[in-house]
Order: structure tokens, then C-alpha cells, then sequence
């Protein structure tokens, strides 16, 4: 339950920084750059983001080590970003969920979803720092 708890406070957490650089990647970024460049650009901040934020949860939560929570972090996570994303192209968009689907087959759509992938990879990987 502890794991399952720490993916829905790291997808808040990445979700809620995600909406303002969404909002500032679409509203001021793309009308300049177009969607692709824009996306690369937004990209590495998020990732960025979503390491902190993986990394605070984890030490917050003292989530373990082993394969199993952490797994189950990454997942639920990226899940309830899907579901969270797509409700926002439902409601904001009117789009359908096969049309949700297509949008991640653009090449701006699939840098996206890489990176989600990313995100939900980042609590298998995450390993606390030595101090020096």
C-alpha cells in the first residue's frame, strides 16, 4: 500500500509542475518553435523534475529498495498520468481516446510519451546519493 502510495504522490507532484510548463510550453513556446521544439525544450526540465520529485518521495515514504514497490511506484504512476492526461484532452480538447492514442503517434507525441516512460522507470533506478 506504502508503494502504491508513493506513485500517487510522485504523479501529483510531476503532474502539477508538468501543467505549468505545459501551459507555458503551449501558450508561449509553441506559436514560436512549433509543438516539436517546444516539447524538446520542455522535456529535460520535466525529466529533471521528475528525478526530484522521485527521489523526495522515495525518501519521504522510505520506500525500499527492492524491485516490487518501487515497480509498483513507477507504474501506478505513469498510469495515473495517462488517465490524468487524457481526461484533460477529453475535457479541454473534446478529444476521443483513440484520437488521445493518435496524438502520442506524432513525433512530438512520442518524445512525450518517452519521457512518461521515463518517469515511471525513474523509481527503479533511483538510488540515494553518498554524502561526501
Amino acid at each position: 500500500m506504502r508503494a502504491l502510495s508513493a506513485g500517487l504522490v510522485y504523479f501529483a507532484i510531476v503532474f502539477a509542475i508538468g501543467f505549468v510548463l505545459g501551459t507555458i510550453r503551449t501558450v508561449w513556446l509553441t506559436p514560436h518553435i512549433g509543438v516539436f521544439g517546444a516539447v524538446l525544450i520542455e522535456l529535460p526540465v520535466i525529466l529533471a523534475a521528475s528525478w526530484w520529485a522521485c527521489g523526495w518521495v522515495i525518501r519521504r515514504i522510505s520506500l525500499p529498495t527492492d524491485l516490487a514497490p518501487r515497480a509498483v511506484m513507477g507504474a501506478s504512476a505513469f498510469i495515473f498520468l495517462i488517465l490524468a492526461e487524457y481526461g484533460l484532452a477529453a475535457g479541454f480538447q473534446n478529444l476521443s481516446f483513440g484520437a488521445f492514442l493518435n496524438g502520442l503517434a506524432t513525433l512530438a507525441g512520442a518524445v512525450g510519451l518517452s519521457g512518461q516512460i521515463l518517469f515511471a522507470i525513474f523509481p527503479l533506478i533511483w538510488r540515494e546519493q553518498p554524502s561526501i
